[in-house]
């Protein structure tokens, strides 16, 4: 039932159970993604029909839940049903993915911005869902990752805007904008954006920057200390990636970080957890401190 692309985790914007993550949750994040990753390859495969790709996409959901019989055509999706019942994890992440590329499946335009983030709050919120209840950490921590996955997978559509039109005539750009600048969708076809399709580009830009903006307080909301320099990571990357499709055209050349940018977002993120990390014990108040005859040392006290 899969239809794999070869695709694999070091072909993303970001890192993939990283040597950052604890190193007995970089399994459990391998099985997740793998399981994602099979089924973004059936929504994505110019060779299946509409129906073919949701009736696939549905056993996945129903092996995740448990609904389905244990086909091994579905493997990954079981090997992800074991582990969330191992880690205490929601199928609710899995299944969000699976309408997602339901949808991937039959809509290929999208009306506005907001039309947009709805299928990003499908598409890409969760894996950042996923994580922070792999990690233990608070719901208060989603509206920051959603930001910043919702962010990645824009900026994936930029990258991505002129492949995605030719191999499945699908675009992730808001029609009302491409109609407000006067951009065609077949301007995705050229060799180089246009002026119109250029000013789309960047109000999306513009958009994904106030996105970033939310996405900058995510580090800070983790306790992990860990997840949190990974996630200050992401960050960084995902700036980095901006300005560089502000200044560089996706359809002239595939715009990607090189290993030397990649390697300084890392190290700024590293850097940024652990200076924020310090300055914060740093401004902890220190308990009190004993005096000799026993009980608190009010020596510093008025009176």
């Amino acid at each position: 039932m899969e239809t794999p692309s070869g695709k694999a985790a070091a072909d993303e914007n970001f890192p993939v159970g990283s040597w950052l993550l604890p190193a007995r949750l970089r399994p459990h994040v391998a099985t997740f993604y793998a399981y994602a990753r099979a089924i973004d390859d059936i929504a994505d495969n110019p060779s299946l029909s509409p129906d073919d790709k949701i009736a696939r996409l549905e056993g996945f959901a129903n092996a995740v839940t448990g609904a389905g019989a244990p086909e091994p055509a579905f493997h990954k999706a079981h090997a992800i049903r074991r582990s969330l019942a191992e880690t205490g994890v929601t199928p609710r992440h899995c299944v969000d993915l699976t309408l997602a590329f339901k949808q991937d499946a039959v809509k290929l335009r999208y009306d506005d911005w907001d039309d947009l983030m709805g299928y990003c709050n499908l598409s890409a919120a969760p894996v950042g869902r996923y994580l922070v209840d792999l990690h233990g950490e608070p719901s208060a921590a989603y509206p920051a990752s959603d930001a910043l996955c919702n962010a990645l997978q824009v900026l994936n559509h930029l990258q991505d805007c002129g492949d995605d039109y030719k191999a499945l005539n699908r675009v992730y750009l808001p029609e009302d904008w491409m109609s407000a600048e006067g951009a065609g969708v077949q301007a995705l076809a050229g060799g180089e954006a246009s002026p119109p399709l250029r000013r789309v580009l960047d109000r999306c830009l513009d958009r994904t920057d106030r996105l970033l903006q939310t996405a900058d307080a995510l580090p800070g909301h983790l306790r992990n200390p860990r997840f949190a320099m990974e996630a200050a990571v992401i960050v960084a990357i995902a700036w980095r990636l901006g300005a560089e499709l502000r200044r560089r055209d996706p359809l002239a050349e595939r715009v990607v970080l090189t290993k030397a940018r990649y390697a300084a977002c890392g190290a700024r993120g590293i850097a940024r957890v652990l200076w924020d990390r310090a300055l914060r014990r740093k401004r902890a108040p220190e308990p009190p401190r004993a005096s000799p005859r026993g009980g608190e040392d009010r020596s510093d006290a008025g009176g």
